[in-house]
């Protein structure tokens, strides 16, 4: 048996301060532990700052990283779009 534990950082793309709000930024961590868990990768612990967000996870035995990292971002991204104008233009 083995357990393997992944430190995921990303950050707003060029550094915008995107998460500043205390409240979106909560919201955005329940949210990215949500698709963790999907993806069997449940988070342990997730912060960050208005610019970056850190994640630690196991790793599934079934999905690769490069997918897990892939789809938190694509899905989250798509989330954020949805908190108002001012979010409309959001990435990582």
């Amino acid at each position: 048996l083995s357990k393997v534990y992944i430190h995921i950082i990303f950050s707003t793309k060029n550094r915008q301060d995107l998460l500043a709000d205390g409240k979106v930024r909560k919201e955005m961590h329940a949210y990215l532990a949500s698709i963790l868990k999907e993806y069997d990768s449940p988070a342990l612990l997730i912060d960050g700052t208005g610019d970056h967000v850190h994640i630690l996870c196991t790793l599934s035995r079934n999905i690769t990283l490069a997918k897990i990292v892939g789809e938190t971002k694509r899905s989250s991204s798509r989330w954020i779009k949805t908190k108002g104008p001012g979010f409309t233009r959001s990435q990582w």
